[in-house]
């Protein structure tokens, strides 16, 4: 029986044989208590990667994100965000639920918001608007289709919060994805902003975890939120221990799968009912448009699904597939194979 080629999301890839061992290896404590050293030991390596004062281990890159908004929010106050960006998507309304702020979200272009647009949108002084207290950034930008946040309009939004007063979070959940593909470090992109959260359990393939990096005092805060959050963990050196080994052994090999991504979306730019914008496939992620095909999302995913290929909808008319490392390049030729004797069947 033939491998499914899962290409619905990067996060679901699972832990290589020698990412276990890592696992079963680590040396654990109360991590609660701060007293788990593998826990430890790899906050203080993402510190220094992303060059802040220190960082926080966290179960998802959703608690991440939701920890700096509460961190540099008070309720009734306006973040400012990107309109298809994932804290206004994708996070359940925690936003307004846990930190009672709302959205003022701004149409970017394939994902990327400008100084000059933000500093349009910063609410007034009176006290008829809410107060605008923080700035998000999503890199890469994952509905705009992995997109890139170029690093010299980051560091002007940085200058204009700083001016203004306000914070800049950035979510780098696949910020690993930017760097290789820019050639930008990722201290780099961290430099601007005032927080940033990263995953461990999408491109560099560990089952779970998250962190959140700043000050020492933002981190100080992020702790007892993490808490309040339901997010404190005790031994939790067992998962730590995962997402140091993908720091350490998956980080340089992003570039396959961008090759692997811009590969099937050559192809898929070659089969006749599908439309896809190549300047948008920069990472790992490829959106395509099938409505000249005369078939439904459903319909279509369905037909994939039944030959032994798993990609997501995303809208009424488009489709996602995100490559990773558990899927090489013969099994992308697979996948394009059925993708085309699909469209072609209808």
């Amino acid at each position: 029986m033939k491998k499914v080629v899962d290409l619905r999301s990067d996060t679901v890839t699972k832990p290589s044989p020698a990412m276990r061992q890592a696992m079963l290896e680590a040396e654990v404590g109360d991590d609660v208590f701060g007293e788990d050293p593998t826990v430890n030991h790899l906050q203080e390596m993402l510190a220094e990667l992303l060059g802040k004062e220190a960082a926080l281990f966290v179960p998802s890159g959703t608690m991440g994100n939701e920890i700096a908004i509460k961190c540099h929010t008070r309720p009734g106050d306006e973040v400012i965000c990107e309109y298809g960006c994932h804290v206004y998507n994708y996070e359940s309304g925690a936003a307004p639920f846990l930190s009672g702020v709302q959205f003022r979200p701004i149409k970017g272009q394939r994902g990327v918001i400008t100084a000059a647009q933000v500093e349009e949108a910063i609410q007034p002084l009176p006290d008829h608007f809410p107060r605008t207290s923080l700035i998000t950034v999503e890199n890469t930008h994952n509905s705009a289709g992995g997109t890139i946040f170029p690093l010299s309009e980051l560091e002007r939004l940085y200058a204009l919060a700083k001016q203004r007063n306000l914070k800049l979070h950035l979510d780098g959940a696949r910020i690993w994805n930017a760097a290789v593909a820019s050639g930008v470090s990722v201290e780099d992109y961290a430099r601007y902003c005032d927080s940033i959260a990263v995953c461990f359990s999408k491109g560099l393939g560990a089952p779970v975890g998250s962190a959140v990096a700043g000050s020492k005092k933002f981190i100080v805060e992020a702790h007892r939120l993490r808490k309040l959050l339901g997010g404190g963990m005790r031994q939790a050196g067992i998962l730590a221990a995962a997402a140091r080994y993908a720091l350490q052994h998956n980080f340089d090999r992003l570039h396959e799968d961008h090759l692997n991504a811009r590969f099937l979306a050559e192809e898929l730019c070659t089969i006749p009912g599908i439309k896809l914008d190549l300047e948008a496939v920069q990472t790992n992620i490829v959106i395509f448009d099938i409505e000249e095909s005369g078939t439904s999302v459903q319909e279509i995913l369905q037909k994939l699904k039944e030959n032994g290929v798993l990609v997501v909808p995303f809208g009424s008319t488009r489709i996602r597939a995100v490559t990773h490392l558990d899927v090489n390049r013969e099994e992308i030729k697979r996948a394009i194979r059925v993708v085309r004797g699909v469209l072609n069947s209808n």
